[in-house]
């Protein structure tokens, strides 16, 4: 029981951790809230601080040194407050020409600023009990639109939060310097309950909002994946019947070809060779066609064998490695590995992968011989899409052959049959990826997969 529950608990946080959607989701997103509604919001608050500060009416009505000093202090502030927001609305209006990533910390430090301004405000205006605490509330849910999920929004709205604390340090700082006779009738033992209940409301808020997001975003992806195997399930289908389509169609040459080898064989029999000369030009014109619409049976009937699965990219690379090199047999070739920490599942047929990862490795160990080097590397990009590498050191592909190195029968390899790296990309192209050859003249040759996260299958046409 003791390793199943360690298990168990390894897992835990895994249960709550939200994926952060795509790229252009995400952006979508933080236009909507940021630039379209933010902004706008934001144009009008400052508007009417300005106003009011412009009355020059102590926002508590007090005449003490303290409350005039946090008055012109946060009247102060506030010019920062406006060029930091020229600054986000500047990078706000340019979402899609800047790198995400600058977007998105553009978004959290604009969140912060406006935690900050608005606990000066609150301690200026009624303290603990200022009608501004909701605008906090408020900064915690546009922070669960506007962030992408995970630690960076937990962390950011536990700031905000802290925020409230802010106003009641200031609104206690504040009271216990006054020496005049002032508006303030509380003191700090009556804060109490509604400051802990007001903390409470935060923090509710801020797991609430987390788990909402956490539920919406898994069935989104659960969404998308149950498309994608029903649009891949049904592309498979679709080949399938094509390939019985074109099966039936190779019965036409079959029977012309079995009624003009019965007429070859009479001829033959009567000695007319000019007959039979005819007759074997038909059948041979029969083969070529046959031959071509087995060639596009051999395309389409193999795309409806198996089934579309979620791979695991570190594992179906490591189970090709040990196909082509197996651990058990001795060699001079050093395999190198170098994976990214995390991938997102690939929606193929096990089969198709693993024919394309071992034929690149094969194609690897054969260039190189009996000793050498083969690098296979794996990195997700920042689009999510998948990207597969394997580099070897061998003589590498001359630059006039390179061209046509995926030619179906075409190959630089006394032995070779020209199918390997076809087939490769063949498969590749079937999934919306590419294959990219980088090679020099004995420098080696490197061959780059690339397989998009949400790409449907493409049928090959022939």
């Amino acid at each position: 029981m003791k390793p199943s529950r360690l298990q168990w608990l390894k897992r835990l946080p895994g249960l709550f951790e939200i994926p952060a959607p795509d790229p252009p989701r995400l952006l979508h997103r933080i236009e909507i809230m940021e630039r379209d509604v933010m902004l706008p919001v934001k144009a009008v608050i400052i508007g009417m601080i300005l106003y009011s500060f412009h009355q020059s009416t102590p926002w508590k009505g007090l005449a003490g040194s303290i409350s005039d000093l946090m008055v012109e202090t946060v009247q102060s502030v506030f010019w920062f407050y406006i060029l930091a927001n020229v600054l986000f609305a500047a990078v706000l209006l340019r979402v899609e020409q800047l790198p995400l990533a600058v977007v998105q910390w553009t978004v959290v430090t604009s969140s912060l600023v406006d935690g900050l301004f608005i606990a000066g405000l609150a301690s200026l205006s009624d303290g603990l009990d200022s009608i501004l605490f909701w605008l906090i509330v408020a900064l915690i849910v546009r922070n669960a639109v506007s962030v992408p999920p995970g630690g960076t929004q937990l962390l950011l709205n536990l700031a905000i939060s802290l925020c409230y604390v802010l106003v009641g340090v200031l609104d206690i700082f504040v009271t216990s310097n006054e020496t005049t006779l002032n508006t303030f009738d509380a003191t700090p033992d009556d804060w109490g309950q509604p400051f802990v209940l007001r903390m409470a409301v935060l923090l509710l808020m801020t797991g609430g909002c987390y788990g909402a997001q956490l539920l919406l975003e898994r069935q989104q992806i659960a969404l998308e994946e149950a498309g994608e195997f029903a649009a891949r399930e049904t592309q498979l289908r679709s080949a399938g019947r094509l390939a019985a389509e074109f099966a039936h169609q190779i019965k036409n040459p079959l029977a012309i070809i079995n009624n003009t080898a019965f007429s070859l064989q009479r001829s033959l029999r009567t000695g007319k060779t000019e007959a039979a000369a005819q007759q074997i030009e038909i059948i041979q014109e029969e083969i070529a066609r046959a031959d071509r619409v087995i060639i596009q049976i051999t395309g389409y009937a193999q795309l409806s064998e198996g089934r579309v699965e979620k791979l695991d990219v570190v594992a179906e690379l490591d189970r090709a490695i040990a196909q082509v090199f197996p651990p058990a047999v001795p060699t001079q070739i050093k395999i190198r590995r170098e994976y990214a920490a995390h991938f997102p599942p690939l929606l193929m047929q096990r089969g198709h992968l693993s024919e394309i990862l071992v034929n690149l490795l094969l194609n690897a160990r054969e260039a190189i011989g009996q000793k050498g080097n083969v690098l296979v590397t794996a990195r997700c990009r920042p689009d999510h899409a998948v990207e597969i590498c394997v580099r070897d050191d061998g003589p590498g592909v001359p630059p006039d052959k390179s061209e046509r190195i995926f030619e179906a029968y075409y190959t630089t390899k006394e032995k070779g049959t020209g199918l390997g790296l076809s087939i490769v990309k063949h498969n590749v192209e079937l999934y919306g990826g590419t294959v990219r050859l980088e090679s020099k003249s004995g420098q080696g040759a490197a061959f780059t997969l690339s397989f998009p996260a949400k790409a449907l299958m493409k049928l090959s046409k022939t």
